[in-house]
């Protein structure tokens, strides 16, 4: 069974605690998929010089956040790692090293959707650094270099936010949507359901609206590593198109699911 792959808009850290528009349709989606046997993840919040990935049996869960509530300080994601997977990354993205990393752990980019997704934590899971001196061609590339893996157990998962400005954010539940982030985030859409990459990767074509929605690319690059591990032909499905505090999309897309969702 190829397993779908996923990029999912994570927002607030509080998403793991509050119940909200989107935990629930989160859950929805652990439930209706085909379970993987392991979760590779990347996530917006592991930035890496070089490539990396998570290879510890039992990785920390990381709280790389401050001014929240204790609960979420107390909350842990103790799914295994699996460092076999990580040799196969090698495998895969050879000649580029992949460098096996003891140090990082789950951070909450990962944690805070996984413990909707899969809440038992008994999916082993390896992170994927996001190396920020490459070239968003070559993040879709290596989401491609890794596409086999969905025949082997291993459901990819994208977790940022299409856009993404925090100093922008205008903390109140109700706040309507800045005009150039619903642009950005449609245009994206638009590109992700027509299957073109360059809209994908020439991103910053888009102009004020780009840089505005993509002041990093840290949130960003993520949905490259699905949108390049899809394949011809294979469906999209978009999750919760709502732009959350102003100027977070909350914008998720299923590629390949086996049936509809919701």
């Amino acid at each position: 069974m190829t397993l779908p792959a996923l990029f999912i808009g994570h927002g607030t850290p509080m998403n793991a605690i509050a119940e909200n528009p989107f935990a629930p349709v989160w859950r929805a989606l652990g439930e209706r998929l085909p379970r993987p046997e392991k979760i590779l993840a990347v996530s917006a919040h592991w930035e890496t010089d070089g490539l990396a990935a998570t290879a510890m049996e039992k990785p920390r869960t990381i709280h790389d956040f401050y001014g929240f509530p204790q609960a979420l300080f107390d909350m842990q994601y103790p799914a295994p790692g699996d460092p076999a997977l990580v040799e196969r990354l090698r495998e895969l993205l050879a000649p580029e090293p992949v460098a096996a990393d003891q140090e990082w752990g789950l951070d909450h980019g990962t944690w805070s959707v996984l413990c909707h997704l899969y809440p038992e934590a008994d999916i082993p899971v390896v992170q994927f650094g996001l190396d920020m001196g490459l070239s968003p061609e070559t993040h879709l590339a290596i989401g491609k270099a890794l596409s086999p893996l969905r025949d082997e157990g291993v459901m990819i998962i994208g977790l940022g936010n299409v856009v993404h400005n925090l100093r922008a954010m205008i903390r109140a539940p109700d706040a309507p949507a800045y005009a150039w982030a619903e642009r950005f985030d449609a245009a994206i859409r638009a590109g992700v359901e027509a299957h073109d990459d360059t809209v994908l990767t020439g991103y910053e074509g888009l102009g004020e609206d780009a840089r505005l929605s993509v002041p990093r690319a840290e949130h960003y690059l993520p949905l490259l590593y699905p949108m390049g591990a899809r394949r011809p032909g294979e469906t999209v499905e978009v999750l919760t198109p709502v732009i959350d505090l102003a100027s977070t999309s909350m914008t998720s897309y299923v590629i390949g699911a086996p049936e509809r969702l919701i």
